[in-house]
């Protein structure tokens, strides 16, 4: 009963929290501190696009693939000419290793623009060559997460990673054999699929153990509300009722080898601790270049345009793609911190409350205290640490705010009608199913 009340009260405030405001250009805001911030980039090209996936992505064209990574370079001067730092990249997508020679181009200028000290690319696992492999090298990634999902032949073909990628051996094999190039291999996997059972899921721990992958991120399922829809005519409906039990097989068995980086990412004991897929944990501020990347900069978040073309043309008028933002104010920003720090598993207060002026345990006491009945913390100077039973209602509200930011992608790709972020009739599916 409580996650389920977890569960709503996430909805109704990450819906509020990601209504942008649109029909004015929003305003980088100005920097001119030296603070290290993170360059999120976000390359949208897919050579397939998988059924149950949200994220902003489109097919592969070559051409404009090309005009794209130059529109990114552009971008990337923009900030650099208005007084930015980055300290670390994290580049999504999408499949970022389409076209490896233009990335590595992306990155030598961001390098050559900023005191880079990190880097993390997302890649598929069709993409793990040797030439590849040696070009991202060169390039300074140090972190690279590997788009697994499962081991499982059976479900591959059924989420349509199988003819793609080859089956769950093939890809265990090319993990095998990229371990050690890279500070960080991560496996990027994802449980509570529909038909996906404990024992699949269990198979799948055993292969990414036998492997000792560096690190492991385990994604609960989370499509936007029109993806989960029509998944069902494909893949079948998703319960979110048995989801607990599936993340409490996953602690189980990895907890003996590997520490937590956050609520679902696995870094191994003992080993070199780099950047972790949800960056947000790592860094207080990030700035989003691409088309459909979302940054949070001063406390304001920011939308690029979602449309390829329009983005690639704003910056070769040398003007920033920027299409929607919204200002949170200092409660706001209060949340933000308060989940995105503890999502890493644990918090220091002292700190939040130097940052917010003393203010900041006296405006979230009600979340505090509701948490705290709830056995979320346990509470060692100067820290706040999530108890396995709080782990999971942080599982649950970033699955929520993620679901919420892919209803914002869709709202934006023009897939939602006008004010259906958080949901809409059954009766538009057959509509919406001719726009994407």
């Amino acid at each position: 009963m409580i996650n389920q009340i977890v569960t709503k009260i996430a909805k109704r405030q990450f819906a509020r929290a990601l209504k942008f405001e649109e029909g004015i250009e929003p305003e980088l805001p100005s920097c001119a501190d030296e603070k290290p911030r993170l360059l999120y980039i976000h390359i949208p090209f897919c050579e397939e696009l998988c059924a149950y996936c949200s994220f902003h992505r489109v097919r592969f064209e070559e051409e404009l693939t090309r005009k794209y990574f130059g529109a990114l370079r552009r971008e990337i001067t923009l900030y650099r000419d208005r007084g930015y730092k980055f300290g670390g990249i994290y580049v999504g997508g999408g499949t970022p290793t389409v076209l490896v020679e233009e990335l590595a181009e992306v990155l030598a200028l961001a390098r050559k623009s900023f005191a880079i000290k990190e880097i993390s690319v997302e890649t598929n696992p069709n993409h793990l060559t040797g030439r590849n492999m040696e070009i991202l090298r060169q390039s300074g990634v140090n972190r690279l997460s590997v788009g697994v999902q499962t081991f499982n032949d059976d479900l591959l073909k059924k989420i349509g990673r199988y003819e793609k990628y080859g089956a769950g051996d093939d890809v265990a094999q090319k993990l095998k054999q990229i371990m050690g190039l890279f500070d960080t291999v991560n496996a990027d996997m994802i449980f509570n699929f529909p038909g996906q059972t404990q024992q699949m899921l269990g198979d799948d721990l055993a292969v990414l153990l036998k492997l000792r992958m560096e690190q492991i991120t385990f994604y609960p399922l989370m499509t936007s509300t029109i993806t989960q829809r029509l998944m069902e005519d494909t893949v079948g409906k998703v319960n979110f009722n048995r989801e607990h039990k599936l993340f409490k097989l996953i602690v189980r068995k990895l907890e003996s080898d590997y520490e937590s980086s956050s609520a679902w990412c696995f870094s191994r004991k003992n080993g070199r601790q780099t950047l972790i897929d949800e960056y947000v944990v790592d860094y207080d501020e990030y700035a989003g270049l691409g088309s459909g990347a979302i940054g949070y900069l001063a406390g304001v978040c920011l939308a690029n345009t979602f449309d390829i073309n329009e983005y690639i043309a704003r910056l070769e008028q040398g003007r920033l793609p920027l299409t929607a933002s919204r200002k949170f104010n200092l409660r706001d920003q209060m949340s933000y911190d308060f989940m995105m720090k503890l999502f890493a598993t644990k918090m220091d207060v002292a700190s939040l409350e130097q940052k917010y002026g003393g203010k900041f345990l006296k405006s979230l006491w009600k979340e505090m205290i509701a948490f705290i009945l709830a056995g979320s913390f346990r509470y060692f100077p100067p820290d706040l640490y999530l108890t396995p039973r709080g782990r999971y209602f942080w599982v649950i509200m970033m699955r929520e705010f993620f679901i919420a930011v892919n209803n914002f992608r869709d709202y934006c790709r023009g897939v939602l009608p006008k004010g259906a972020v958080g949901s809409f009739p059954i009766e538009d599916i057959p509509r919406i199913k001719e726009r994407i």
